[in-house]
């Protein structure tokens, strides 16, 4: 068994796409999700401390799955804040976003029903839908018409699957025309709201909310461990789904329920959420910034043009490794994204920018892109 592991592992090497754990410090940060700065937040860490006083009562882990004996009133406050933050009826707290949307699109469609889902989709939403029962189709990413094409073979309840705001390519669905198609198809929208919690709405609520859509939408995916800084999901919809997923999704009944430090840290990022205003202009303009610096330099492809999540293509694939790792060498943190994360032929540099990023770090990191080329 161990010999058929490592010819596994040998082919993903000869390929230049082996994986390996690796820590980073004293790197300027353009890597990770933390985008508002809550994941350091002193601030945050204070109110984490100051909301634990008050619920000493309560174990410090959760004991077991909530319906046995891991529930506690805590999880019913916090979900009533979630599904009121986000505009929904109701919320169901899950252990990540990966369980979410395992738990939500395993258990949802039914044998005989359809969904529809953005090839650009995120890994888990994928590996839900082959759990399920339910056909499941790709579309073309963001192509309104290609899913129109294809919604005319559907049988049962539809489904369409998306990102509000696209983990890779960092470019947001076209929701409105997507709810409208979805409307007109009798058709259940489902949003992951992941990349776009805390940047997006006059309090951070997310796309869906932005454009005026949560009514239109079916069910809205609330990640944690981007832009909130702590780890954990909500699905956000109607009461019966809320209800529904407590009996049939297994990723939620069969696992044991956040401790309450996590829960109290949600708490304490909800509260800090609306005063992040400054923060959200601020990363905005310095990825605005980034863009245009990147894109005037020759042999150097930058998209999109309104996301503090750019992707950065070089003329050839190849050349991504080394200029990620002369970056970090200069102080960078700035990782490859490799086939089969991304389709082959589309690999890049993933930067992500920061309200903690400043002007000068932009302006050093394309210096130091355009001394390696």
């Amino acid at each position: 068994m161990s010999l058929k592991l490592k010819q596994k592992l040998a082919e993903r090497a000869a390929q230049g796409n082996l994986r390996a754990l690796k820590t980073t410090t004293g790197l300027t940060d353009f890597c990770s999700n933390d985008y508002l700065g809550l994941a350091r937040s002193e601030k945050l860490r204070e109110l984490i401390q100051r909301e634990e006083a008050n619920y000493k009562h309560l174990p410090l882990g959760a004991t077991g799955s909530r319906l046995l004996s891991g529930n506690h009133p805590l999880f019913e406050e916090l979900e009533t804040i979630v599904a009121a933050y986000h505009k929904g009826e109701s919320a169901l707290l899950f252990n990540s976003g990966y369980m979410a949307n395992v738990g939500l699109l395993s258990a949802l469609p039914q044998r005989g029903d359809t969904v529809f889902y953005d090839e650009a989709s995120h890994a888990s939403m994928k590996d839900g839908l082959r759990l399920s029962f339910a056909k499941s189709y790709s579309f073309r990413h963001n192509d309104v018409a290609d899913l129109q094409q294809k919604l005319k073979h559907a049988t049962g309840q539809i489904y369409v699957v998306v990102e509000s705001v696209y983990s890779m390519d960092g470019d947001k669905a076209p929701l409105q025309e997507l709810a409208i198609v979805c409307e007109a198809h009798n058709a259940a929208l489902i949003v992951d709201e992941a990349h776009a919690v805390g940047l997006y709405s006059d309090n951070g609520e997310g796309l869906t909310v932005a454009l005026g859509l949560q009514d239109k939408v079916f069910a809205q995916v609330i990640t944690y461990g981007k832009a909130m800084g702590n780890h954990g999901a909500a699905i956000v919809g109607p009461k019966v789904l809320r209800e529904f997923l407590i009996n049939y999704s297994r990723a939620f009944i069969y696992t044991t329920g956040l401790p309450t430090h996590a829960l109290l840290a949600l708490k304490s990022a909800y509260s800090l959420l609306p005063q992040l205003q400054p923060e959200r202009e601020r990363v905005k303009q310095l990825a605005a910034q980034l863009y245009e610096q990147l894109n005037n330099l020759k042999g150097i492809r930058c998209t999109p043009a309104d996301s503090v999540i750019l992707s950065v293509f070089t003329e050839e694939s190849a050349q991504l490794k080394p200029l990620a790792e002369s970056l970090q060498q200069q102080g960078f943190d700035v990782r490859p994204v490799m086939s089969p994360t991304v389709p082959k032929g589309k690999e890049r540099l993933r930067v992500i920018v920061h309200a903690y990023n400043t002007e000068e770090e932009i302006v050093g990191l394309v210096q130091a892109i355009a001394n390696h080329l």
